[in-house]
């Protein structure tokens, strides 16, 4: 017995000798993750390239109204341009200070000659049972103030100017119709029917394209939803 304790001290002493040493050579930096999502918003603008530090991080062009869904890009400053698809001409080029762990959605929101980034931290936190969480951002750019309603129930969302965005709001899971509104009125301009939020999703329902669209330009006033989560 005593010499099989004498062998296993022989060989965890030096063992753990050279861990201790190890360490303070080969340790390697822990490296922190944002999640940030670009979603295509403008309703006369071409499909676009998104470039994180100017490397090209979608493989085709993303075009109106779609997303990138989130990608995963490291913490803090970080360059983020959207440029004309197969170009290097940047339509939008701004500094973005992201936070380990939290999740971003950037809109490339507006009208072409004045696009510009909206940029929104998504708070992904579960919603309790039964519930979805909702949010509605108004990037309509020819619209007024607007509010949604439920068809037949009551308004969820009031007086959203242009590029205002709403917190993240609980709602009871189900099928519902929604209604566009000007803001303080009960004329509606624009009916989403079959919108779907299941319990425990998060998604964001934003207002797009044009109430009177330019010559050639067929991107009429619509609803797209996300599905964040």
């Amino acid at each position: 017995m005593k010499n099989w304790m004498k062998l296993l001290m022989l060989l965890v002493v030096p063992s753990l000798a050279f861990t201790a040493c190890d360490d303070d050579d080969d340790e390697l930096p822990m490296v922190s993750n944002a999640q940030v999502m670009a979603v295509h918003a403008s309703p006369d603008a071409p499909g676009v390239d998104l470039l994180v530090d100017n490397k090209k991080v979608n493989s085709a062009a993303l075009m109106y109204p779609n997303n990138t869904g989130y990608l995963t890009v490291e913490q803090g400053r970080r360059n983020i341009k959207i440029n004309a698809a197969g170009t290097s001409t940047s339509v939008i080029d701004a500094n973005l200070d992201l936070k380990a762990g939290a999740n971003y959605t950037v809109f490339a929101a507006g009208r072409l000659s004045g696009i510009k980034p909206i940029v929104l931290e998504d708070n992904l936190t579960a919603p309790a049972s039964g519930q979805a969480h909702l949010r509605f951002v108004h990037l309509a750019p020819d619209a007024p103030a607007v509010d949604i309603a439920v068809q037949g129930g009551p308004v969820v969302f009031s007086n959203r100017s242009l590029e205002s965005a709403t917190a993240f709001t609980p709602v009871a899971a189900g099928t519902y119709t929604l209604e566009v509104r000007p803001a303080g009125t009960t004329t509606v301009v624009l009916t989403v029917p079959n919108v779907q939020l299941q319990n425990g999703k998060i998604y964001t329902v934003f207002a797009k394209g044009f109430l009177t669209p330019p010559s050639g330009n067929t991107n009429t006033l619509g609803a797209e939803i996300i599905v964040n989560k």
